[in-house]
Protein backbone atom coordinates (compact mmCIF):
# COMPACT_ATOMS: atom_id res chain seq x y z
CA UNK A 1 0.00 0.00 0.00
CA UNK A 2 1.09 3.60 -0.49
CA UNK A 3 2.59 4.60 2.79
CA UNK A 4 1.25 8.63 2.07
CA UNK A 5 -2.40 6.86 1.40
CA UNK A 6 -1.76 5.07 4.81
CA UNK A 7 -1.17 8.02 6.54
CA UNK A 8 -3.82 9.90 5.57
CA UNK A 9 -6.55 7.59 6.12
CA UNK A 10 -5.16 6.80 9.75
CA UNK A 11 -3.64 10.23 11.03
CA UNK A 12 -5.48 12.66 8.32
CA UNK A 13 -2.27 13.81 6.65
CA UNK A 14 1.06 13.67 5.75
CA UNK A 15 3.60 15.96 5.58
CA UNK A 16 5.24 17.04 2.68
CA UNK A 17 9.04 16.34 4.85
CA UNK A 18 7.60 13.00 5.00
CA UNK A 19 6.89 13.03 0.87
CA UNK A 20 10.30 14.05 0.50
CA UNK A 21 11.96 11.11 2.44
CA UNK A 22 9.57 8.74 0.00
CA UNK A 23 11.34 10.78 -2.88
CA UNK A 24 8.64 13.26 -3.73
CA UNK A 25 10.38 16.59 -4.66
CA UNK A 26 8.86 20.01 -5.16
CA UNK A 27 8.15 19.46 -8.36
CA UNK A 28 6.68 16.10 -8.34
CA UNK A 29 4.45 18.14 -5.19
CA UNK A 30 2.98 20.81 -7.52
CA UNK A 31 2.31 17.92 -9.92
CA UNK A 32 -0.06 16.02 -7.72
CA UNK A 33 -1.62 19.21 -6.75
CA UNK A 34 -2.26 19.81 -10.33
CA UNK A 35 -3.70 17.05 -11.19
CA UNK A 36 -5.96 17.14 -7.46
CA UNK A 37 -4.55 14.16 -6.85
CA UNK A 38 -3.38 15.73 -3.63
CA UNK A 39 -4.96 17.96 -1.46
CA UNK A 40 -3.63 20.79 0.81
CA UNK A 41 -4.94 20.81 4.52
CA UNK A 42 -2.85 23.77 5.26
CA UNK A 43 0.95 24.36 4.75
CA UNK A 44 3.07 21.89 4.75
CA UNK A 45 0.31 19.55 5.71
CA UNK A 46 -1.57 16.98 2.95
CA UNK A 47 -4.12 14.43 2.34
CA UNK A 48 -5.45 12.56 -0.97
CA UNK A 49 -8.17 14.84 -2.83
CA UNK A 50 -10.53 11.82 -2.41
CA UNK A 51 -10.21 10.95 1.14
CA UNK A 52 -10.69 15.08 1.83
CA UNK A 53 -13.95 14.35 -0.28
CA UNK A 54 -14.88 12.06 1.71
CA UNK A 55 -14.45 12.88 4.73
CA UNK A 56 -17.92 15.24 6.76
CA UNK A 57 -17.31 18.86 7.38
CA UNK A 58 -16.41 18.06 11.17
CA UNK A 59 -13.97 15.29 9.87
CA UNK A 60 -11.92 17.33 7.42
CA UNK A 61 -12.21 20.22 10.69
CA UNK A 62 -10.37 17.03 12.76
CA UNK A 63 -8.00 16.69 10.04
CA UNK A 64 -7.03 20.37 10.34
CA UNK A 65 -6.56 20.37 13.86
CA UNK A 66 -4.80 16.88 13.96
CA UNK A 67 -1.82 18.70 11.52
CA UNK A 68 -2.64 21.98 14.02
CA UNK A 69 -1.27 20.01 16.58
CA UNK A 70 1.05 17.87 15.20
CA UNK A 71 3.30 21.76 14.05
CA UNK A 72 2.53 23.28 17.64
CA UNK A 73 3.23 19.70 19.81
CA UNK A 74 2.67 20.17 23.54
CA UNK A 75 2.37 23.87 23.42
CA UNK A 76 -1.35 23.84 23.21
CA UNK A 77 -3.92 21.49 23.67
CA UNK A 78 -7.74 21.46 21.58
CA UNK A 79 -10.05 23.44 22.86
CA UNK A 80 -13.70 24.75 22.53
CA UNK A 81 -15.00 23.49 18.89
CA UNK A 82 -11.67 21.25 18.00
CA UNK A 83 -11.70 19.81 21.22
CA UNK A 84 -15.59 18.78 20.97
CA UNK A 85 -15.19 16.94 18.18
CA UNK A 86 -11.87 14.93 19.66
CA UNK A 87 -13.97 14.38 22.28
CA UNK A 88 -15.95 13.02 19.56
CA UNK A 89 -19.55 15.44 20.68
CA UNK A 90 -22.10 16.62 18.03
CA UNK A 91 -21.89 20.21 17.04
CA UNK A 92 -24.70 21.83 15.40
CA UNK A 93 -24.21 25.31 13.34
CA UNK A 94 -20.73 26.09 15.27
CA UNK A 95 -18.20 27.45 12.86
CA UNK A 96 -15.57 25.14 11.62
CA UNK A 97 -13.63 27.29 9.76
CA UNK A 98 -10.71 27.64 12.08
CA UNK A 99 -8.67 24.98 14.59
CA UNK A 100 -9.01 26.25 18.09
CA UNK A 101 -6.33 25.31 20.67
CA UNK A 102 -5.64 27.06 24.29
CA UNK A 103 -1.89 27.95 25.61
CA UNK A 104 -0.60 25.72 27.81
CA UNK A 105 3.31 27.65 27.81
CA UNK A 106 1.49 31.06 28.74
CA UNK A 107 2.05 32.69 25.26
CA UNK A 108 -0.36 35.11 24.21
CA UNK A 109 -3.56 34.52 22.48
CA UNK A 110 -4.30 35.67 18.90
CA UNK A 111 -5.54 34.24 15.54
CA UNK A 112 -2.99 32.88 13.15
CA UNK A 113 -4.35 32.18 9.78
CA UNK A 114 -6.50 28.59 10.39
CA UNK A 115 -5.93 28.61 14.26
CA UNK A 116 -7.28 30.89 17.27
CA UNK A 117 -5.16 30.32 20.11
CA UNK A 118 -6.56 31.22 22.95
CA UNK A 119 -5.25 31.88 26.67
CA UNK A 120 -6.43 30.44 29.83
CA UNK A 121 -5.85 29.30 33.17
CA UNK A 122 -5.54 25.32 33.00
CA UNK A 123 -5.02 22.91 35.88
CA UNK A 124 -3.77 19.49 35.24
CA UNK A 125 -7.57 17.93 35.55
CA UNK A 126 -8.42 20.71 32.13
CA UNK A 127 -5.98 18.65 30.20
CA UNK A 128 -6.54 15.08 28.74
CA UNK A 129 -5.36 13.07 26.14
CA UNK A 130 -7.25 11.13 23.39
CA UNK A 131 -4.78 9.25 21.33
CA UNK A 132 -1.82 10.87 22.41
CA UNK A 133 -3.36 14.20 21.57
CA UNK A 134 -3.92 16.72 24.24
CA UNK A 135 -7.23 18.13 24.60
CA UNK A 136 -8.73 20.26 27.30
CA UNK A 137 -11.54 17.85 29.26
CA UNK A 138 -15.01 17.90 27.28
CA UNK A 139 -16.89 19.53 29.53
CA UNK A 140 -14.59 22.95 29.32
CA UNK A 141 -14.82 22.59 25.79
CA UNK A 142 -18.26 22.97 25.69
CA UNK A 143 -19.12 25.97 27.65
CA UNK A 144 -16.06 27.85 25.57
CA UNK A 145 -17.40 26.47 22.20
CA UNK A 146 -21.19 26.97 23.13
CA UNK A 147 -20.09 30.37 24.39
CA UNK A 148 -20.06 32.10 21.11
CA UNK A 149 -23.00 30.02 19.75
CA UNK A 150 -26.44 30.15 19.95
CA UNK A 151 -28.49 28.79 23.04
CA UNK A 152 -29.87 26.21 20.41
CA UNK A 153 -26.37 24.87 19.37
CA UNK A 154 -25.31 24.63 22.98
CA UNK A 155 -28.19 22.56 23.88
CA UNK A 156 -27.25 20.04 20.42
CA UNK A 157 -23.77 19.52 22.59
CA UNK A 158 -24.58 19.88 26.16
CA UNK A 159 -27.07 16.55 25.19
CA UNK A 160 -24.44 15.22 23.39
CA UNK A 161 -21.74 15.19 26.10
CA UNK A 162 -24.29 14.14 28.67
CA UNK A 163 -25.73 11.19 26.43
CA UNK A 164 -21.97 10.47 25.55
CA UNK A 165 -21.52 9.65 29.69
CA UNK A 166 -18.69 11.71 29.19
CA UNK A 167 -19.87 13.94 32.42
CA UNK A 168 -23.17 14.09 34.19
CA UNK A 169 -25.49 16.58 35.03
CA UNK A 170 -23.91 17.90 37.74
CA UNK A 171 -20.05 18.33 36.38
CA UNK A 172 -21.54 20.34 33.49
CA UNK A 173 -23.20 22.66 35.84
CA UNK A 174 -20.29 22.70 38.35
CA UNK A 175 -17.92 23.65 34.78
CA UNK A 176 -20.27 26.24 33.87
CA UNK A 177 -20.88 28.02 37.50
CA UNK A 178 -16.69 28.12 37.44
CA UNK A 179 -16.78 29.98 33.91
CA UNK A 180 -19.53 32.58 35.06
CA UNK A 181 -17.33 35.31 34.52
CA UNK A 182 -16.34 34.29 31.34
CA UNK A 183 -17.67 36.25 28.01
CA UNK A 184 -20.74 35.45 27.19
CA UNK A 185 -21.79 32.49 29.39
CA UNK A 186 -24.31 33.65 31.14
CA UNK A 187 -26.26 33.13 27.69
CA UNK A 188 -25.95 29.13 28.21
CA UNK A 189 -27.83 29.33 31.57
CA UNK A 190 -30.80 27.91 30.11
CA UNK A 191 -29.59 25.42 27.69
CA UNK A 192 -27.28 24.47 30.50
CA UNK A 193 -29.95 23.47 33.20
CA UNK A 194 -32.12 21.48 30.26
CA UNK A 195 -29.82 19.71 29.06
CA UNK A 196 -30.72 15.52 29.29
CA UNK A 197 -28.47 12.69 28.01
CA UNK A 198 -31.67 10.53 26.62
CA UNK A 199 -31.69 13.05 23.62
CA UNK A 200 -29.86 11.15 21.16
CA UNK A 201 -29.25 13.22 17.85
CA UNK A 202 -28.70 16.51 17.07
CA UNK A 203 -32.53 16.64 15.84
CA UNK A 204 -34.10 15.36 18.82
CA UNK A 205 -32.26 18.32 20.90
CA UNK A 206 -33.30 20.86 18.14
CA UNK A 207 -36.89 19.69 18.62
CA UNK A 208 -36.80 20.35 22.58
CA UNK A 209 -35.36 23.80 22.35
CA UNK A 210 -38.15 24.74 19.69
CA UNK A 211 -40.86 23.08 22.26
CA UNK A 212 -39.53 25.01 25.19
CA UNK A 213 -39.16 28.61 23.22
CA UNK A 214 -42.67 28.43 21.59
CA UNK A 215 -44.14 27.74 25.36
CA UNK A 216 -45.21 24.33 24.31
CA UNK A 217 -45.50 21.63 26.92
CA UNK A 218 -42.50 19.78 27.46
CA UNK A 219 -42.23 15.93 26.40
CA UNK A 220 -41.28 12.94 28.05
CA UNK A 221 -37.70 11.67 26.60
CA UNK A 222 -37.31 8.25 24.64
CA UNK A 223 -40.90 7.39 25.77
CA UNK A 224 -41.89 4.09 26.04
CA UNK A 225 -45.06 2.01 24.74
CA UNK A 226 -45.98 -1.43 25.58
CA UNK A 227 -48.97 -3.34 24.57
CA UNK A 228 -51.84 -4.70 26.65
CA UNK A 229 -49.18 -7.94 27.51
CA UNK A 230 -46.56 -5.50 28.98
CA UNK A 231 -44.69 -6.35 25.20
CA UNK A 232 -42.83 -3.32 24.27
CA UNK A 233 -43.29 -1.99 20.52
CA UNK A 234 -41.41 0.55 19.70
CA UNK A 235 -39.78 3.74 21.88
CA UNK A 236 -40.78 7.49 20.60
CA UNK A 237 -38.28 10.25 20.51
CA UNK A 238 -40.85 12.29 22.49
CA UNK A 239 -43.82 11.55 24.37
CA UNK A 240 -47.01 13.93 25.29
CA UNK A 241 -49.10 11.22 26.81
CA UNK A 242 -51.24 13.52 28.49
CA UNK A 243 -52.26 15.10 26.00
CA UNK A 244 -52.58 11.77 23.62
CA UNK A 245 -49.30 13.02 21.44
CA UNK A 246 -46.28 10.83 20.21
CA UNK A 247 -43.23 12.74 17.78
CA UNK A 248 -40.51 11.51 16.53
CA UNK A 249 -37.63 13.28 14.36
CA UNK A 250 -37.15 11.71 11.08
CA UNK A 251 -33.74 12.95 9.96
CA UNK A 252 -32.81 12.11 6.22
CA UNK A 253 -30.00 9.82 7.05
CA UNK A 254 -32.40 7.72 9.60
CA UNK A 255 -33.15 5.21 7.41
CA UNK A 256 -29.93 4.49 6.21
CA UNK A 257 -28.70 3.66 9.81
CA UNK A 258 -31.95 1.41 10.25
CA UNK A 259 -30.83 -0.75 6.96
CA UNK A 260 -29.93 -3.92 7.53
CA UNK A 261 -27.74 -6.80 5.41
CA UNK A 262 -29.36 -6.60 1.63
CA UNK A 263 -32.32 -5.06 3.03
CA UNK A 264 -33.89 -2.43 0.58
CA UNK A 265 -34.76 1.11 2.01
CA UNK A 266 -38.02 0.91 0.76
CA UNK A 267 -38.57 -2.21 3.01
CA UNK A 268 -37.22 0.09 5.83
CA UNK A 269 -39.56 2.73 5.11
CA UNK A 270 -42.54 -0.01 4.99
CA UNK A 271 -41.18 -1.26 8.36
CA UNK A 272 -41.01 1.97 9.88
CA UNK A 273 -44.49 3.02 9.08
CA UNK A 274 -45.97 -0.59 10.14
CA UNK A 275 -44.23 0.56 13.53
CA UNK A 276 -45.58 3.99 13.41
CA UNK A 277 -49.45 2.56 12.68
CA UNK A 278 -48.71 -0.34 15.83
CA UNK A 279 -47.77 2.50 18.40
CA UNK A 280 -50.95 4.95 17.20
CA UNK A 281 -53.19 1.74 17.41
CA UNK A 282 -52.05 0.83 21.10
CA UNK A 283 -52.09 4.54 22.30
CA UNK A 284 -54.80 5.84 20.67
CA UNK A 285 -52.41 8.61 19.99
CA UNK A 286 -51.45 10.89 17.41
CA UNK A 287 -47.89 11.06 15.70
CA UNK A 288 -45.95 13.82 14.56
CA UNK A 289 -42.17 13.60 12.76
CA UNK A 290 -40.21 16.39 12.51
CA UNK A 291 -37.35 16.90 9.81
CA UNK A 292 -34.80 19.94 9.49
CA UNK A 293 -36.77 21.57 7.08
CA UNK A 294 -39.47 22.05 9.83
CA UNK A 295 -37.01 23.49 12.12
CA UNK A 296 -36.25 26.09 9.24
CA UNK A 297 -39.90 27.31 9.65
CA UNK A 298 -39.97 27.33 13.53
CA UNK A 299 -43.55 29.67 13.30
CA UNK A 300 -45.05 27.31 11.52
CA UNK A 301 -44.09 23.78 12.89
CA UNK A 302 -45.11 25.97 16.46
CA UNK A 303 -48.77 25.99 15.17
CA UNK A 304 -48.51 22.21 13.91
CA UNK A 305 -47.18 21.00 17.15
CA UNK A 306 -49.61 22.67 18.89
CA UNK A 307 -52.92 22.40 16.99
CA UNK A 308 -51.95 18.26 17.77
CA UNK A 309 -51.60 18.98 20.90
CA UNK A 310 -54.70 20.62 21.51
CA UNK A 311 -56.60 18.59 18.68
CA UNK A 312 -55.43 15.07 20.80
CA UNK A 313 -56.03 16.65 24.17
Amino acid sequence: MDPLRHLAETQGFFTRATARDLGYHDKAVSQMMRHRIWHRIRRGYYTYADVWAGLTPEGQHLARAHAVLDSLGDRVALSGVSGLLEHGVATWNVPLDRVHVTRLDGAAGRTEGDVVHHEGFCVDSDVVEIDHRRVLAAPRCAIEACSRTSPESALVSFDSLLHLGICTSGELEHQFRSMHAWPFTRRLTVPVLMADGRAESPGESRGRWLFWSCGLPAPLLQYEVYDADGHLIGVCDWGWPDHGLLGEFDGRVKYGRLLGPGQLPGEVVFAEKRREDMLREVTGCSMIRLTWDDYARPRITHRRVESLLRRAG
